[in-house]
């Protein structure tokens, strides 16, 4: 676990579900206030099970006009999109109230995983407590590169079978075994953000 630099006195507990899965895949975490929304990305991707392999984005209504705002990493690269906040410099907490609870997180926009984040309470930071951390949830989050909720469940039809001609072979791409309805939250470790940043961006 991550004891952060930065001193807050508030915590934002988040539901994170993944869309499209029944039963659902979700976690409970709750984080510093002081987060940034990368801090936020880390936070989900430790959380959920995923490895940060692919690009991401949130798309949450602006405090005051209710128009979508899209926050994630820009690329200049691209003209004529929407503008893309940057996710390194917007402060969770600008963003997120009792009043403007919910938020939508794409994960990996080829498979297109799509999460509901759900800001469920704010509250005060416990002593002895190590943010952030992961309460509770159900189910293995699903292997990266899968093909997206339709993949999901094709790889669950054949790995529930022994005797599809690919069993053997998709146990051997996920790593000899899979349980999707294993999850436990005292398995779960939290990446320094800062540090997750320098390895994805170089400085």
């Amino acid at each position: 676990m991550i004891i952060m630099r930065r001193k807050f006195t508030k915590v934002y507990q988040f539901k994170i579900t993944l869309r499209g899965i029944m039963p659902p895949i979700w976690r409970r975490i709750q984080v510093p206030g002081t987060y940034s929304f990368w801090d936020l990305h880390v936070a989900i991707q430790d959380a959920m099970g995923w490895l940060d392999y692919h690009l991401h984005e949130f798309r949450l209504p602006a405090l005051e006009t209710g128009e979508t705002i899209r926050i994630g990493i820009p690329d200049e690269a691209l003209i004529n999109e929407e503008r893309i906040l940057t996710d390194r410099e917007e402060k969770m907490s600008k963003h997120f109230s009792m009043e403007n609870r919910l938020a939508e997180y794409e994960y990996d926009f080829g498979d297109g995983w799509m999460h509901e984040i759900k800001l469920e309470k704010i509250l005060p930071r416990e002593e002895g407590v190590e943010y952030p951390r992961c309460m509770v949830g159900k189910r293995a989050c699903p292997p990266e590169d899968v093909g997206g909720v339709g993949g999901y469940a094709d790889f669950l039809e054949i790995i529930g079978n022994p005797g599809h001609e690919e069993y053997h072979d998709m146990l051997t791409w996920v790593g000899g075994t899979f349980d999707p309805e294993h999850f436990d939250p005292d398995e779960i470790s939290f990446d320094n953000p800062d540090e997750r940043w320098k390895i994805a961006w170089g400085g």
